[in-house]
């Protein structure tokens, strides 16, 4: 028999981005969610090591949010076995569940039973009444039944443990290991840790600022978000939760968009929230020259650019943001402003403002949850819109049809702080898929089924798409 000591959990406390997705996720903006349409079964026990296999690369997966009673500070306990389990839902037990999806009243026919579970997924927050002692699991399994021999897998995360790329890394490594093929554990990494927060690997000198600029950069901050402009309210007193409108353009439309882009040196982030600016105009009826300033938040992945080098398999959140905001009139034409809107957010992330305003935007994020009433109606809206400055490419293989996928989406709740539209936009063999997520009923699913449809048009219409008069 062996004497060996048990091994202990490891614990690290979370970093100054992570905390504040800790004070985020329970008021319902940041719980990330992967979900997978499958047309063929797949066996729970294959699907669970799989996981478990992912845990052990990945401690981060395994880990826990653990509160602390005394200091009221957020640590992440990593046990020495993962502890995952997965939840199945029958198909009773699915059917009910959408049933319940836009408490009784009638969902769109255009919406699958796919869709209304990616909502369902969003807005399952278990961390929303985290107690002092009480550990959190930050990764969570589910596999639902559908009619017609279609089954769902959702995995939901927190997000300070799951940044996009994050997310397609674990996608991609999930499906080698159900498919046979397993994963490059010299890529993956085989960790025996957490990895350390964003800040603790922002190269020397990066992250400065004199004290003088940080207090005129929050002041200008704090100023401009009082004249920012939103997409007009529905409700703001009921409770919210996040819901989902997809943007889908065919190949030849979206061949014909990044080749604009393309040709104009620009990214597809810039073009994406053009068009949301310019929709937002046009759905307020504003007179010609009535200018209004519209904020937008970029985020950029900071793996390649941090010391050390991480690499996409480092599970975390590095992701930073940059907060632009644009001043529009009305007479703007699609491409001028999304070459203005690229640009802002390229000066800036060359001046390193992705890392010098870290502190601050985590700050100010973290200021309007504990204080929503200074933000517009309550509405903890602190932008207009958020893109990503690259865009997932995606291309189908024999080993999805393998498995039997029909869909995937992977998207994160925004019901808490944030924008009124987040675009998490992937081009999937060949064509533009955006899940468009919003907060609910703060912004009704006609009002934002209606403004994705003419986000699309000005798309569509590309250059010769000008914001007239009304």
């Amino acid at each position: 028999m062996s004497n060996a000591p048990p091994v202990e959990a490891k614990c690290r406390p979370v970093g100054g981005t992570e905390l504040s997705w800790c004070k985020a996720v329970p008021g319902g903006t940041g719980i990330t969610v992967l979900g997978l349409l499958l047309s063929k079964p797949l066996d729970i026990t294959i699907l669970r090591n799989a996981l478990h296999k992912l845990q052990i690369s990945h401690p981060i997966l395994n880990s826990q949010l653990h509160l602390s009673p005394t200091s009221n500070s957020y640590s992440y306990v990593t046990p020495p076995t993962p502890q995952l389990q997965i939840r199945p839902f029958d198909l009773q037990s699915t059917s009910q569940i959408l049933q319940t999806i836009d408490n009784g009243n009638p969902t769109p026919s255009s919406i699958s039973p796919f869709h209304l579970i990616m909502e369902h997924e969003l807005n399952k927050n278990a961390w929303q009444n985290q107690e002092p002692l009480l550990d959190i699991d930050l990764f969570f399994a589910s596999v639902y039944t559908l009619e017609n021999e279609n089954w769902v897998v959702a995995l939901r995360l927190h997000t300070s443990a799951c940044d996009r790329t994050s997310a397609l890394a674990l996608l991609r490594e999930l499906l080698g290991l159900i498919g046979g093929e397993g994963f490059d554990s010299s890529e993956s990494g085989k960790e025996m840790e957490v990895n350390l927060g964003i800040e603790d690997d922002i190269p020397s000198g990066k992250a400065n600022k004199p004290l003088w600029a940080r207090g005129v950069d929050m002041l200008g901050y704090s100023l401009n978000s009082l004249r920012l402009a939103n997409l007009s309210f529905k409700d703001t007193e009921a409770p919210r939760m996040s819901r989902v409108v997809r943007l889908q353009l065919n190949s030849e439309d979206t061949d014909r968009i990044l080749s604009g882009c393309n040709s104009r040196e620009i990214k597809l982030c810039g073009l994406l929230a053009s068009a949301a600016i310019l929709a937002t105009h046009s759905s307020k009826g504003l007179l010609h020259d009535q200018w209004e300033k519209y904020a937008v938040v970029t985020l950029t992945d900071c793996r390649s650019n941090l010391d050390p080098v991480l690499s996409k398999h480092h599970m975390g959140f590095y992701h930073s943001a940059i907060l632009n905001t644009h001043d529009v009139g009305g007479g703007e034409n699609l491409w001028e402003l999304a070459k203005r809107t690229y640009n802002s957010f390229a000066n800036a992330k060359n001046n390193k403002k992705h890392f010098s305003d870290m502190a601050d935007i985590n700050f100010l994020m973290c200021k309007a949850i504990e204080n929503p009433g200074l933000t517009p109606s309550g509405s903890l809206r602190t932008s207009l819109i958020s893109v990503f400055e690259d865009v997932v490419i995606n291309h189908s293989n024999k080993e999805h049809q393998g498995i039997g996928i029909e869909d995937f989406m992977g998207c994160a709740s925004v019901h808490g702080v944030g924008p009124s539209l987040a675009i998490f936009d992937t081009i999937r063999d060949g064509e533009l898929d955006c899940a468009c997520v919003y907060p609910s009923p703060l912004h009704s699913r006609q009002q934002m089924h209606e403004f994705v449809d003419e986000m699309k048009r000005i798309l569509l219409n590309g250059s010769d798409y000008i914001c007239t008069d009304n």
